[in-house]
């Protein structure tokens, strides 16, 4: 009797824990899938997306990874589908853990991971000197109660330089005309961009890009001038919300710079 009372609870265990950690790991997205909906629709700011819903979120997924490492003890005892749900809890589990903390990582240290998180800026530019100025999409800053776009001095050009020396400009042999003509073409085929306008008079192009995850809108710029017989093309990104850009502006002007490049050769 007492072999059987074992036996009968511990195929309870084989089929509820793994039930447990896959809803955990329901229940973590739908909480993580909360933080952007919420400050896209207006229903709180996004440092709330940030620290109070997304940073749940990630503990209910620990939970669901634990949970889901658990219930490999009675592996041999579980169906096919109580073996998918502890699969799905420990890969969504620890997928979902990943996802928050690695935003966590970028901007704040964390001593389990030895991190060095990035400077807490959110206005990147080729040119710290003199940085290209918005003009086209100041309106739509105006209206999103967006960021002041006035240069953060020495201060802010030291922070950039620590984190990011390879911002720099990008000369080339090319006349302005063609430059920009180049340049132009290459923002034009950026996926996910929008040019707002663009001024050959000036050398200027300016647009935006909204980040994938939480709808936030950034602003760039790219300014082609003449340099000796050839051409400099600087750029600046700025978010128009928030303290830190969690890096992104640094790799939007990589990307761009980087896929410049080869049509200037």
């Amino acid at each position: 009797m007492a072999e059987l009372t074992m036996r009968d609870g511990a195929g309870r265990l084989a089929r509820h824990v793994p039930r447990l950690g896959f809803w955990l790991v329901v229940l973590a997205a739908m909480v993580l899938a909360l933080a952007p909906i919420g400050w896209r629709l207006g229903l709180w700011h996004f440092r709330t997306a940030f620290w109070y819903v997304m940073e749940p979120s990630a503990f209910i997924a620990a939970a669901a990874f634990l949970v889901s490492l658990i219930a490999l003890f009675w592996w041999g005892g579980m169906t096919g589908a109580a073996r998918a749900m502890t699969l799905l809890g420990l890969v969504g589990g620890a997928s979902l853990v990943y996802y928050p903390v690695q935003f966590y990582a970028r901007i704040a240290p964390l001593p389990l991971l030895h991190n060095t998180p990035l400077p807490r800026i959110h206005d990147i530019t080729t040119d710290p000197a003199n940085p290209p100025a918005f003009a086209a999409t100041l309106p739509a800053r105006a209206a999103e109660n967006g960021n002041s776009t006035a240069y953060g001095g020495p201060d802010l050009a030291g922070q950039q330089q620590a984190a990011y020396p390879d911002i720099v400009p990008l000369r080339t042999a090319l006349a302005p005309e063609e430059a920009f003509k180049r340049a132009l073409a290459t923002a034009e085929g950026m996926s996910g961009w929008t040019i707002v306008k663009s001024d050959a008079a000036s050398g200027t192009i300016e647009g935006n890009e909204r980040t994938l995850f939480m709808g936030f809108i950034d602003d760039f710029v790219i300014r082609v001038s003449a340099d000796g017989a050839g051409s400099r093309i600087d750029m600046r990104s700025e978010s128009r919300q928030g303290i830190s850009d969690f890096g992104v502006n640094a790799k939007r002007i990589r990307r761009y710079l980087a896929a410049l490049r080869p049509s200037l050769a």
